[in-house]
Parts: C-alpha cells; structure tokens; sequence
C-alpha cells in the first residue's frame, strides 16, 4: 500500500495535463447529466407546454436538495480521502469511502420519505402556482424514489474520481444520461404518458446510473475495502463532511435563491404585463441553460479537487497552486464564451424549449441578456470554495458560497425589486457576480502567500 501512495500520479505528474486527465472527465460527465436535465425541459414544453417547465423549475429545490447532501458526502469523503492517501494513511482513506456509503445510503431513503409525506406543503413553499400545482405533484411523486439512487450515485462518483478513475465516474454519468434520453420521447410521446413519463425516465436513469457505480467499489485501486471499513464511525463522518460542507451550502443558497426567486418572481410578475406564470417559467428555462455552462465549471472544480486534496497532504504547494491556476483560466475563457451568447441568441437559446407568447419571450430576453451579464465571472466563486474544501480549509470555502448565495443575493433580491419592480430582479445576477469575484481574489491571494511561507519554512 505505501508503494501504490508513493507512485500515485497525482504527485508526479505534470499539473496542465494532470487537470485534463481529471476535468475532462468530470466536465463530460455535468455536461451530459445538465443536457438531460435540458432534454426534459425540451420534452416537456413541447408535449405539456409552458406549466410543465415551470412545474420542473417549481420541483426543482428537491433535485438540489439531493445535490446538496450528495456533495457534503461526496466532495468531503473524496477531500479526505485524497489528504489521507497523500499523508500515506490508507486505512483512514478505506474507512471514509465504507462510512462515506453507509451514510449517504441512510440520506437518500430519509429524504425520499420526506418529500412523500409533505409533498403539497413544500410545493407551496418553493413557490408553485396553483395553476402549476397539479404538474408539480405529478413530477415530484415519482422522482423522489429515485432520491437513494441519485445521492449515493454522486457520492460515489466523486470517490471514484478520487480514487484515480476520472474516466469511469464519466461513464456512471454517461449511462444515466444515454437512458434518460431515450425514455424520455419513448414514455412521453410513444406511450402518451406526459409528465409521468418524463419522471419515471428519471428515476430509471438515476437507477442505472447507481448500479454501475456499485461494480466499481469491488475493485478500487488505492484502497481494498473490507468489513471493518463500514463500521460507522462519528468522529471520522463529522470531520468528513465538514470538508464537504462548502459545497453543500452552495447548493442550500442555490436552494434559498431559487424559493426567493420563484416568489418574487410570481409577486411582481403580477403586478407587470407578464402575469405570474411567465417570469416563473420563463426564469426556470433560462437557470437549465445556464447549468450546462455551469456544468464545466462543476466539472472542472471536481476534476481539479483530487489533485488539490492529494499534493496538498503531500505538502507540494507549486502543484497544488498550478492546478488552481489552470483551472481559473479556463473557467474565465468559458464564461466568456458563454455571456456572449447569452448576449446575442438569448431568443434562439430560449426559443428551443418550446412555444410562447412574443410577451413570454420578450420577458425571457431581457432576463437572459441582464442576469447573466456576469457570467464570466461565475466559475471562480466555484471552484474557489472548491479549492478550499480540497485542502482542509472548509471554512474558507463556506465563506465564498455564503457571500455570493446567502449574504450578497438575498439582500439585493429583497431590495432592488421594491424601488424597480421586477426588472429588479434582473440585475441581481450580475451585481452578486461581480462581488463574489472580488472576495474570491482576495482570500486565493492570501491563502497562495501562506502556501510560500510554510514551503519557505519547510
């Protein structure tokens, strides 16, 4: 075992090519799990029309919920476990991929029940209308039994890519992805079975997605698991999770946005000439679109994380900030591309998910053109609270996501709208972007000075 932690190329391997090794994987994988997410959205407008896609976006908290959870195991079982193989301890990193199973199992059956049992309640409290109520419910019903599968395949993607097997947590994406594209039409057009069967085609999707997850643990290659690594042990889960705990609450204030929004947006949506249902759908379709370029920036925060985790336990700190290094630029290119086109073909981006009213799509230009303006900037926010979780820092990285989520968004959502209306709501986006961004260089600058100072002194 100390011979496979010494020859781990995460320590020798030139950084550039580490990170393609790492992110390319990871980036087709969010790209292909988003692009299914799309592919309901398109399904849906066109066989159920507009209250079908604003009951996916009213549904949507749940899925983000699951993500929440699925990243507070999965990213701090992986950060652990890459510090713990590059402190050469392999049976701490054995221990926190059994416990790190155990619990997201336990996560994934508590929820499902949860959303069953209070299922109307929560609707209403997301921000559903009751127009779209009846769809929502629909949708919710069945997908929450695929809530197990979806978070403890996560979870174990992520301790699949840590354990130097970027390419195979891809494929346990990829397999999700290709089912849920070919029910998706089969169940909603060929059996006429409308929002059940865009549900059901989740549900079977995350379903096969969870089984080719569980052939891999047979055989993993950094550790052997055995018996005595499932022993539940609280201490080792609480310190584990605290690495993922940046992440979650990423995904909580991306929760907390999202109910917000969907209130705001029916409040002063009625008091414009859109009505409630327009800037609710219309915002849901804009936020999906927007999840396939946040689906590289995911993806290379993921594929960055294990690289981080390992050299920084190895204490190679010119690695560790070579990588990050690296992953910024491409997310700055990619964020560039991605707020031009939302500039220029906000209708034709728009206009692929389905029919509307020249009002709907007048609403959803405007939307699209101001509240991702800043786009270029969102990837750093990202994969800097990412960085931090990945080297021990998890408190660093809670800082990022609650600045942007929690202490940035909801003051600026609650403001703005009250002296412009709902047009306030618009320029939410790009003002926390920009702010988020300056925190982001701040804390990476100090936190690279510090790094220089302990390999000075080493």
């Amino acid at each position: 075992m100390t011979e496979t932690i010494r020859e781990n190329p995460l320590g020798y391997v030139e950084p550039k090519k580490l990170l393609r090794q790492f992110a390319i994987p990871s980036i087709v994988a969010m790209l292909v799990t988003n692009l299914y997410n799309l592919i309901d959205q398109v399904f849906i407008g066109w066989r159920v029309g507009m209250l079908g896609n604003a009951a996916t976006n009213v549904a949507f908290p749940l899925t983000t919920i699951c993500f929440s959870i699925s990243l507070l195991i999965g990213i701090g079982s992986a950060s652990r476990f890459g510090l713990e193989l590059g402190r050469r301890n392999p049976e701490i990193a054995k221990k926190t991929v059994g416990n790190a199973i155990i619990i997201s199992v336990i996560a994934g059956f508590v929820l499902a029940v949860v959303a069953e049992t209070f299922m109307v309640p929560m609707l209403h409290g997301f921000g559903t209308t009751e127009d779209v109520l009846p769809y929502a419910m629909t949708y919710v019903k069945i997908t929450a039994y695929g809530f197990p599968c979806l978070i403890v395949g996560v979870v174990m993607s992520n301790l699949i890519r840590a354990d130097g097997s970027p390419k195979y947590s891809m494929i346990c994406m990829l397999i999700g992805s290709i089912v849920n594209t070919i029910l998706d039409p089969l169940f909603m057009f060929g059996l006429g079975m409308g929002m059940e069967g865009a549900a059901w085609a989740t549900v079977i999707s995350q379903f096969a997605s969870f089984v080719v997850t569980i052939v891999y643990f047979r055989n993993m290659k950094q550790v052997k698991l055995t018996r005595d690594a499932f022993q539940p042990d609280l201490r080792l889960i609480a310190t584990n999770l605290s690495y993922g705990l940046s992440n979650c609450l990423t995904q909580l204030g991306i929760l907390v946005v999202q109910i917000s929004f969907n209130h705001s947006l029916i409040f002063y949506g009625a008091q414009s000439i859109y009505g409630s249902n327009i800037p609710l759908t219309a915002f849901g379709v804009m936020m999906k679109i927007n999840g396939i370029v946040f689906g590289f920036f995911i993806g290379i925060s993921q594929g960055s994380q294990p690289i981080y985790s390992f050299n920084y336990g190895a204490a190679k700190y010119d690695r560790v900030k070579a990588v990050y290094r690296q992953a910024a630029k491409l997310c700055l290119i990619l964020g560039l591309i991605a707020t031009i086109a939302y500039e220029v073909f906000p209708r034709q981006l728009m206009g692929m998910f389905g029919t509307g009213t020249e009002l709907y799509f007048q609403f959803a230009v405007w939307m699209m053109r101001t509240f991702l303006c800043m786009t270029i900037f969102a990837g750093i926010q990202l994969i800097s609270s990412n960085f931090f979780a990945a080297i021990a820092m998890p408190w660093k990285g809670v800082i990022l996501s609650m600045c942007r989520q929690v202490i940035f968004m909801l003051p600026i959502l609650y403001i703005l709208p009250r002296f412009l209306g709902i047009q306030g709501l618009g320029y939410c986006g790009p003002i926390v972007d920009l702010l988020s961004f300056v925190i982001c260089i701040l804390l990476i600058r100090r936190e690279f000075k510090r790094m220089d100072r302990q390999a000075a002194a080493a």
